[in-house]
């Protein structure tokens, strides 16, 4: 595994050190694209600001071009509609941050431990992401992004419409949003609608560069 080292990127901000690890900033490849990234702010299951400068939506070009592949396919199937991303690249000592603040608790299932090695947000190969309108406004998936419980999991989402916990209207922004995404090569996470892999763990830790700064 190639792993980037912190040593020299110590003294610069992180969109310096993501463009030093060859990430790229997917606004810039694609303006229609919505970024808004949520641990950039306190609205977030952790609560509070866990990014600092970093603004931009970083991910590994490869991930990247995926995503645009996924926006273009949204834009054909409902003009008007883009693509908002609220998480992407995330360096490691973000990641340690977010565990230890989650540590002992029941939200520490969702966020990956980085004692073994982290997630595939620490390789630029994971997005959170929904859809919003052509007035800028996301929309209903039954429950916000970053949401942690059942009503999120998208293994039973006829059975949360049977329960009346989700509409059938929401389970269908859900699957278009599965959709498009899967068009750019995505696969998706069982228990997080919004979150959305390009890459299988062993393959990051066997062909990429970790963010270990």
């Amino acid at each position: 595994m190639s792993v980037l080292t912190a040593a020299a990127a110590s003294a610069q901000n992180y969109d310096e050190a993501m463009r030093d690890a060859g990430m790229v900033d997917v606004a810039e490849m694609d303006s229609t694209l919505v970024v808004e990234l949520m641990y950039a702010s306190g609205n977030n299951f952790v609560g509070q600001d866990m990014y600092g400068s970093l603004r931009k939506a970083y991910l590994h070009p490869e991930a990247a071009a995926g995503l645009l592949k996924a926006q273009r396919a949204l834009e054909r199937e409902h003009p008007g509609y883009r693509l908002k991303v609220c998480d992407a690249a995330r360096p490691m000592s973000v990641q340690r941050r977010m565990f230890n603040k989650v540590k002992g608790t029941s939200k520490a299932n969702y966020v990956s431990n980085p004692a073994r090695g982290g997630g595939l947000h620490n390789y630029g190969l994971a997005v959170d992401i929904t859809i919003v309108d052509a007035q800028g406004r996301e929309l209903p998936m039954g429950t916000p992004v970053d949401h942690l419980g059942p009503e999120s999991n998208i293994d039973k989402e006829q059975n949360l419409v049977d329960r009346g916990i989700i509409t059938d209207s929401e389970r269908k922004n859900r699957l278009l949003l599965r959709k498009v995404m899967r068009s750019g090569g995505f696969t998706t996470l069982r228990t997080e609608w919004w979150h959305f892999n390009f890459r299988s763990r062993a393959a990051a830790r066997a062909r990429y560069k970790r963010l270990d700064f």
